[in-house]
């Protein structure tokens, strides 16, 4: 974390951000899956925090997704879901984040006998409670996980009407290989019919025509995005179609999705003209929140702002949310200029 007596660490730390990829499953501290998991009569397979901790080492997505899979056994009331987000939303908040469009996947949980209303409802009471009590604004987007089939998806959708116009949007997230976005294509073409502003993870283990899939489904954001980098064609489409990229460098990295964070991709997809945005996407597990994945870029204070005005550009906020968080950001930056 940033000490206050570091001048650079100041400007990130203080830095207005918009942080949108984040999975509030994965902002399960170690310390607080133990307390839900004690609450909820939960056994884990560690005896501590601390040596949960030690077992954030990966060879790729799919050893992360046995532990974040393992983690979400712990949430099982509506109180567990609330306290959760509220949690997530003070630590956002302290490193200046103003606006957080949040994911949750309620299909494991709804596996596990937990009502979607329980579910939604922490989440969102907690994001009311912020508003009010930090100043962050906080949204909520459903992902359908791509391991599933695309019935299951839809019948998802289904289950999610009581509750649309307290959402924002929905996406696909999970395991890459093997799940493009086409096979999703009618979910995705049924969310939209229903409003829902629309996302999906791509690009990440996959290839970069699982990012052109994603794109000729629909979809307004790409989440991760990072295999674009190495496609000019498709990097020229995303920036002439205006479609951002939720790029999480220490994810990246601790997944081996990238060897070494000073040849990440990030800045020159911005300079190509590409709308990239940084975050955190679990920050726990990848050792960082959003504004240590700032600080690990090593970039220079103009190109962190430029990229923090871009996290409220491509947010899916009102227009004056929008213009406000990037006058913001152009303050700060002439403050500590």
């Amino acid at each position: 974390m940033a000490t206050g007596g570091d001048p650079a660490a100041s400007f990130v730390d203080t830095l207005p951000k918009a942080e949108l990829h984040v999975h509030l499953e994965g902002t399960l501290e170690p310390e607080d899956m133990f307390a839900f998991a004690a609450r909820n009569d939960v056994d884990l397979p560690w005896a501590s925090p601390d040596e949960l901790r030690a077992a954030y080492s990966y060879t790729g997505l799919d050893r992360f997704l046995e532990l974040y899979y393992r983690g979400c056994t712990v949430l099982r009331r509506r109180a567990d879901f609330h306290e959760l987000t509220a949690a997530y939303l003070r630590r956002a908040a302290a490193q200046g984040v103003r606006r957080a469009e949040m994911f949750v996947s309620p299909q494991s949980f709804l596996d596990a006998g937990v009502p979607v209303a329980d579910q939604l409802g922490g989440v969102l009471d907690a994001i009311a409670e912020a508003r009010t009590d930090t100043g962050i604004d906080g949204a909520l987007l459903v992902i359908a996980q791509r391991h599933r089939s695309e019935a299951e998806a839809l019948e998802l959708l289904e289950v999610l009407a009581p509750h649309r116009e307290s959402l924002l949007g929905v996406g696909l997230g999970g395991a890459e290989r093997g799940n493009p976005p086409s096979r999703f294509a009618r979910f995705f073409a049924d969310a939209r019919r229903r409003g829902y502003r629309l996302t999906c993870h791509a690009g990440e283990e996959g290839p970069p025509e699982y990012v052109r899939e994603a794109l000729d489904c629909g979809v307004e954001r790409i989440d991760h995005g990072y295999t674009a980098a190495g496609d000019p064609a498709l990097v020229a489409r995303l920036r002439d179609e205006g479609v951002p990229l939720t790029m999480c460098p220490l994810s990246n990295l601790r997944l081996r999705v990238t060897d070494d964070l000073s040849t990440y991709p990030i800045a020159a997809l911005h300079d190509a003209g590409v709308v990239v945005t940084v975050n955190s996407d679990d920050p726990p597990y990848f050792g960082g929140y959003v504004a240590d994945n700032y600080r690990a870029l090593g970039l220079p204070d103009p190109t962190l702002a430029a990229l923090a005005r871009n996290g409220f550009t491509a947010s899916f906020a009102d227009d004056a949310t929008v213009a406000a968080g990037r006058r913001a950001v152009d303050d700060h930056l002439a403050a500590c200029g």
